[in-house]
């Protein structure tokens, strides 16, 4: 387990062709302790979907598969959770969230988590 990056993944499908499921995937495979959430009941591998809204805690980053007209019933969700991070994947930037995440002292990032992991960016 790499220590304190937990990672909620936002947006969890049970359809192995969806980006959300291959970070769940990886980030698992790459030894990160992984909270996957999403509308589908099922399994990434041996990482249950949670249903929207779980209480967790210690949540090191927010990676997020929602598209920004998705986000908004999640704001405050995650501003709740004090993420050391959030990370925006491609197709997923938000303007009006990046503003609630900044008031909240709370670090976000364009970028993609795929990519970051694939690359050993991801800690950094």
């Amino acid at each position: 387990m790499v220590e304190n990056i937990k990672t909620l993944v936002l947006g969890a499908s049970t359809k192995p062709e969806r980006y959300a499921y291959k970070a769940v995937a990886l980030l698992t495979n790459k030894h990160f302790e992984v909270a996957a959430m999403g509308v589908t009941n099922g399994e990434i591998g041996s990482v249950p979907i949670l249903k929207p809204f779980t209480p967790l805690d210690e949540i090191h980053t927010v990676s997020i598969y929602l598209a920004p007209s998705r986000q908004k019933e999640y704001y405050d969700y995650i501003i709740e959770l004090k993420p050391k991070r959030v990370i925006f994947n491609p197709g997923t930037e938000n303007i009006e969230l990046v503003q609630l995440l900044t008031q909240a002292n709370i670090h976000w990032e364009n970028a993609c988590t795929l990519v970051l992991l694939s690359t050993n960016q991801y800690q950094a």
